[in-house]
């Protein structure tokens, strides 16, 4: 039997990746891991206390794994939590190998790994497996207004978040395009946009770049995946939020600066319509900036 693929996904976080990860974990021959390398990677000094690294204590007897299952008791996650604490010399594609090795009874075809700020593994050349990446983008604009909301829900100003938001999507979605076109992996780019309101298309087209047959039950992703997800986004245990790929598309009547400045800046507006755009799955009626 071939050795599974790895297929990670990248981009900014609050872009789509946790639902993609759901989705494709719908389909037979998927599992998904969720944001892994957070779990797996030698915690950072500050990061001991921090729920990813916890789990390798207390929290993975409290903490339940999308099978259904406490952490702990989770025929892929369980045994390895309790390896982790005293492996932590092994590298991280040791690691990942002896995570993708739990998963041997499911024989799947992909695993899907999420955490979007990592890069070590998109370096990575000694795995042993193919590695594929998906590029998710989310359209500046959303993206922004998403950011700028959460800068009000939390510290109660938004203003200056809506700038910052701005010049930190143009900078780490750049960056990371510039790398993923120097890195030897195929590179799949998927506009969130495209994934949130043409889902089918979205998803039909990304199985026929994994060789895969498409499958009904990723259009629900939280009634149909097998994935084995400990850590992201809380929505993974939220039914009401990913049982079916919907789009949020609440910055359509925002009358921020930002978000309206964004489509006039010539490298910002060419960046996201290559990034989010380029599938040409939402015709000419959408605004893409």
């Amino acid at each position: 039997m071939a050795e599974p693929g790895l297929l990670l996904i990248r981009g900014l976080g609050h872009s789509g990746s946790t639902i993609l990860d759901l989705a494709l974990g719908a389909h037979p021959q998927v599992v998904g891991v969720g944001e892994a390398v957070r779990v797996l990677a030698r915690p950072a000094p500050d990061e001991v206390g921090r729920g990813p690294q916890r789990l390798r204590g207390e929290l993975r007897f409290e903490r339940r794994c999308t099978c259904g299952e406490l952490a702990d008791d989770c025929r892929v996650w369980g045994p390895l939590l309790a390896w982790l604490p005293e492996h932590d010399d092994c590298s991280l594609e040791q690691k990942f190998n002896r995570l993708i090795q739990s998963l041997a009874t499911a024989s799947p075809r992909w695993v899907v790994e999420s955490f979007q700020a990592d890069q070590e593994l998109v370096e990575a050349h000694s795995l042993g497996r193919p590695v594929r990446v998906i590029q998710l983008t989310r359209d500046v604009r959303s993206w922004v207004h998403s950011e700028s909301r959460r800068g009000v829900e939390r510290h109660g100003r938004g203003v200056g978040v809506g700038w910052r938001s701005l010049l930190r999507w143009w900078r780490v979605n750049r960056r990371l395009d510039q790398q993923l076109h120097r890195c030897s992996h195929p590179v799949f780019r998927l506009g969130y946009e495209e994934l949130a309101l043409a889902p089918e298309a979205a998803l039909r087209r990304l199985c026929h770049w994994l060789e895969l047959d498409f499958d009904a039950a990723m259009l629900q992703p939280g009634s149909h995946s097998k994935s084995h997800i400990v850590s992201g986004n809380r929505m993974r245990f939220e039914p009401g939020r990913s049982d079916a790929i919907r789009y949020d598309a609440a910055w359509l009547s925002s009358p921020a600066l930002p978000l309206r400045l964004a489509p006039l800046l010539p490298p910002v507006s060419r960046l996201n319509r290559r990034l989010v755009y380029s599938n040409g799955l939402l015709g000419p009626v959408w605004p893409s900036a």
